[in-house]
């Protein structure tokens, strides 16, 4: 069976990749070797630029995106760092740019039955109990076997994999790609448990800095809570899944007292990885999520940061597909999304050594500076932009084009959605978007390229200035109102060695060069 994009893998991520391809109309299968969805709570959080993409697929009923997650989540709008028994600092999420400004608490099966049910109403089923068992990259296609449970061998082939099969990734290891880094030598206990007693208001999440160990506990829904702490190292091969008493304990120990924990619904032992591929592209197949980096869990960025490489590569494989733009295109998915789970990786591993220190000298300088910093407003907003991810952008990308000077947000960069306005990549094809004042430079470049850009032009979000923004909404080029001959060679590159009519920029620009710095001709 010949199939275009060939998904492994139905977690969040695998469920995102396939929903984003195939609201595009590509022809995309999705397999899962375990019989069903996880019926675990898992990762908890989806934050505000998670939300902010899942926005451009509509929900059943016309409306945004995301109204299905938000309906069904719990809104946290606040976390606290404390520690002994003072509050070293409050981050406010109600200051995020965002129509979201809010951690989404949702447990992973509950997200997994909302994209799942997305990717129903797009025409696609997951294939369940259904395991790759082996594949080979032949450079114009991709070979596999597809293992059912009834033991059929099935072989299929497929002009793309995309590899969402988790941390002991089939692909992964089928590749023989290095999965460097580290295993932490303590362990971790997670107890997702009722509390009563618990004085923090039950829209905000709680830090513990303690002398013996961290302990975090944030909210699932109202009574129900998460507790996260570090636990001396066992040195047995899995560290052992704690019991309710000793979940008890830890409260007792690092929360603030008087805190009963009941009716246990998961309790789990764990240890943090934190690993990561070199390169998340390899010929025909490419590797998302925890099959190409695993982290500690603090911050909560895991699953997103996975899910946010599925909304990365999903628009670029499609216009690849579609022939709007050449196969150097998916060459920036590596570089981009290799960067931000470099970042994420050591923005967690720094948590993590934080909320562990365990010297009494390192502790208190700890605590004083983290109270100075956080005493101060700028230093809150930075953290609460942070923690939702709404920071996230490609600065140094190769597909950032011309930036001029004085115009913001600049190539790379996320321009913020405006509540009640579909945001940039709306729609069933991957286009870039033109916020602008319309004038006859603008219609020339949109009749031009009609295949590339959205009809539709927006007013620009400031200034005098145009912005090109990519169907993942974040800015491709901007440029001064009379440069926006900068923004046809621009999309004159990028559609090189697809159906567009136009030459490449190498034919329009003598030296080979993008206008002002734009990276993409490097891929040319």
């Amino acid at each position: 069976m010949n199939i275009t994009v060939l998904v492994v893998g139905a977690g969040p991520v695998g469920l995102t990749m396939a929903a984003e391809l195939a609201r595009y109309g590509v022809t995309v299968r999705v397999v899962d070797k375990a019989a069903s969805r996880t019926d675990r709570s898992k990762a908890l959080v989806l934050w505000s630029r998670t939300l902010e993409l899942l926005d451009r697929c509509p929900d059943a009923d016309g409306g945004p995106g995301s109204a299905p997650f938000v309906h069904a989540g719990f809104r946290v709008v606040a976390a606290n760092i404390v520690a002994g028994d003072r509050r070293v600092g409050r981050i406010d999420l109600s200051t995020v740019d965002s129509p979201y400004p809010f951690a989404l608490m949702l447990p992973q099966s509950e997200t997994e039955r909302l994209l799942d049910e997305r990717l129903g109403r797009l025409g696609v089923t997951v294939e369940r109990a259904v395991e790759l068992t082996a594949f080979a990259d032949r450079g114009d296609r991709v070979e596999a076997l597809l293992r059912h449970a009834d033991g059929r061998d099935e072989p299929v082939t497929a002009d793309w994999l995309v590899a969402c099969d988790g941390t002991h990734s089939t692909v992964r290891h089928g590749l023989a790609v290095p999965f460097a880094g580290e295993t932490l030598d303590s362990d971790w206990i997670l107890a997702d448990v009722h509390l009563t007693g618990y004085p923090v208001p039950d829209t905000e999440m709680s830090i513990y800095w303690q002398r013996d160990g961290a302990c975090v506990i944030f909210p699932i829904s109202p009574g129900r809570y998460r507790v996260l702490a570090d636990m001396p190292g066992t040195g047995d091969e899995r560290p052992p899944t704690p019991t309710l008493a000793q979940a008890q304990a830890v409260i007792d120990r690092r929360g603030p007292g008087g805190v009963t924990a009941f009716d246990p619904i998961w309790l789990a032992g764990f240890r943090i990885n934190g690993r990561k591929v070199a390169g998340y592209r390899h010929g025909r197949a490419f590797l998302a999520g925890d099959a190409a980096h695993v982290h500690s869990p603090a911050g909560g960025q895991g699953m997103n940061t996975g899910m946010q490489d599925a909304f990365n590569l999903a628009w670029k494989l499609a216009m690849v597909v579609n022939r709007t733009a050449g196969d150097q295109l998916l060459d920036s998915y590596s570089p981009e999304r290799s960067a931000v789970g470099d970042d994420v990786l050591k923005a967690a591993g720094r948590l993590t050594a934080v909320a562990t220190m365990r010297n009494p000298l390192a502790r208190a300088v700890r605590n004083a500076v983290g109270h100075l910093l956080l005493g101060l407003r700028p230093v809150r907003r930075a953290f609460a932009d942070a923690m939702t991810e709404v920071t996230i952008g490609y600065p140094d990308g190769p597909l950032n084009g011309p930036s001029a000077a004085g115009l913001s947000p600049a190539a790379g960069e996320r321009l913020a959605p405006v509540t009640g306005q579909p945001p940039a990549g709306s729609g069933p094809a991957p286009r870039f978007a033109l916020f602008a004042a319309r004038t006859a430079a603008i219609a020339a470049l949109l009749d031009e390229y009609t295949d590339l850009v959205a009809p539709d032009v927006r007013p620009p979000p400031r200034g005098n200035g145009v912005w090109l923004v990519r169907p993942d909404g974040y800015v491709a080029a901007v440029v001064n109102a009379g440069d926006v001959h900068e923004l046809d060679r621009y999309l004159a590159a990028l559609g090189a060695g697809g159906t567009h009519r136009r030459p490449s920029v190498k034919d329009l620009v003598g030296d080979g060069k993008l206008i002002a710095a734009g990276g993409l001709e490097k891929n040319l």
